[in-house]
């Protein structure tokens, strides 16, 4: 699959997790902002709850994180463990892995050809955070110039992220012998704590989540953003780029 993008590679799928009714706006996001960067890419929405029962549940989830999840972190965290499915299917190498409100940040397209070009010297069996949510970066200490990933302890939420075809099978292969018991974010902190996979986090951030930076709302699209949220987010972001990467490490990081 061809990309416009001629540094992200041919065996690369992307899927977008998606749900099927209240997010058109979302959805019409996306479909603009790929198309601008020529990415071709499939909506993942068959964990969808209109599609979905006990019975499809049950084979993916425990009984205890049926009982406490809400529909939509059920939905969410199917739909991230299908495209786990559907890379493996596909055979690629790579698949990233979006949620339905991805803002790009500046120079997306010289950032995710270094963070490509790097994935060669990584062991397989690995996810790549590519955002930015929570607001973790490498302190300046720990930072190398020309370097984009660093290993790190735990992920940074499941908003965008790059898992090769290794990694697919291996959290496809831990659930099925320990169903997943907790939304998509957790279960990818427990697969890296039980040593199924590598978390690398790229710096700078590649993508924001609309739902989070205030441009977006993460609810039903008629939703208006929000101006004080979006101000809050940047003051915060500021902070945390600048004196918050001179004063103290990030401890989530592996120094190597």
């Amino acid at each position: 699959m061809a990309h416009g993008i001629s540094s992200i590679p041919n065996d690369t799928q992307i899927y977008v997790v998606h749900a099927l009714k209240g997010y058109e706006f979302q959805e019409n996001h996306v479909k603009t902002l790929f198309a601008a960067y020529g990415l071709n890419f499939s909506f993942m929405t068959d964990g969808d709850p209109s599609l979905t029962n006990e019975t499809i549940l049950k084979e993916y989830f425990s009984t205890s994180f049926i009982q406490k999840a809400s529909v939509g972190g059920l939905s969410c965290t199917l739909n991230h463990i299908l495209a786990y499915k559907a890379l493996i299917k596909s055979n690629s190498k790579y698949a990233i892995v979006f949620e339905n409100d991805p803002i790009f940040l500046p120079n997306f397209k010289e950032k995710i050809g270094k963070v490509f070009s790097e994935l060669k010297e990584l062991k397989a069996g690995f996810i790549v955070s590519l955002e930015n949510t929570t607001l973790r970066f490498p302190s300046l200490k720990q930072t190398k110039k020309g370097k984009t990933l660093y290993k790190a302890k735990t992920g940074r939420m499941a908003g965008a992220y790059i898992i090769d075809l290794e990694g697919a099978k291996k959290a496809i292969e831990h659930l099925n012998t320990q169903k997943c018991s907790d939304i998509i974010d957790w279960w990818h902190n427990e697969l890296i704590s039980c040593g199924v996979l590598d978390m690398y986090w790229a710096h700078p951030a590649l993508v924001e989540q609309g739902s989070h930076n205030g441009l977006m709302s993460g609810t039903i699209s008629t939703k208006s953003k929000s101006t004080l949220r979006r101000l809050s987010w940047l003051f915060h972001k500021y902070y945390k780029l600048s004196i918050g990467r001179i004063t103290k490490k990030e401890k989530r990081l592996i120094e190597n």
